[in-house]
């Protein structure tokens, strides 16, 4: 028979599904703000440095399915078919994601905001986050309109399509149980930026004269 910690903790595990589990239960009872590192593991029945093994800061349990999903970015960039025009691949590219996201993965941080106050650091710890995905989304324009990775267009580009990725996300997650498929509501928010894109994307690069 597995020993119980003997402080009120489950039995000793070191899942990362535990340590998930944990949190939100924490978060729900007492807040994000007024949850520590240290009572997560307790909660789980591991210890602090396992806490370490899974997540580099409390913040990252706000974007569980996110993360995983956003991990997903570059096999999806690789799949979008070679055929397409730059900002019919760039639309390719965002909706595939979008389609890969669980129905159920919805943060925390805006599921249940009210109760553990955590929107704020779920904003601020997404900008990295989002800051990375425009960059990939950058370099793949360059590749597929034949620009460079600095190119303002391309710069620009990349990070409305994030942004739009963004708004149509969490107007989604906000919208409750009666909420559609994401793919729909990313759908609806990038069609006009890939479309008001377009024009200079697929042109292909300026030539210098």
């Amino acid at each position: 028979m597995t020993k119980s910690s003997g402080r009120g903790g489950r039995p000793r595990a070191s899942s990362r599904r535990t340590l998930e589990d944990a949190a939100g239960e924490l978060f729900l009872e007492q807040g994000y703000a007024r949850t520590t590192i240290d009572q997560i593991a307790q909660r789980a029945g591991v210890g602090r440095n396992t806490f370490f093994n899974y997540f580099a800061t409390k913040s990252d349990l706000l974007w569980l399915d996110v993360d995983d999903t956003l991990r997903a970015l570059p096999e999806v960039l690789a799949a979008v078919p070679a055929g397409l025009a730059p900002s019919a691949a760039l639309r390719e590219a965002l909706l595939e994601l979008a389609a890969r996201h669980p129905h159920r993965g919805i943060p925390l941080a805006l599921s249940q905001r009210e109760t553990i106050g955590a929107e704020a650091e779920f904003r601020a710890s997404g900008l990295e986050r989002f800051l990375g995905v425009a960059a990939e989304l950058g370099e793949f324009l360059a590749a597929r309109s034949g620009r460079s990775p600095g190119d303002r267009l391309v710069h620009a580009a990349s990070s409305a399509a994030v942004a739009a990725l963004v708004s149509g996300a969490a107007g989604w997650a906000l919208a409750g149980v009666e909420r559609g498929a994401l793919v729909e509501a990313v759908r609806e928010a990038v069609d006009p930026v890939c479309l008001g894109y377009a024009p200079l994307l697929d042109a292909g690069p300026a030539v210098t004269r």
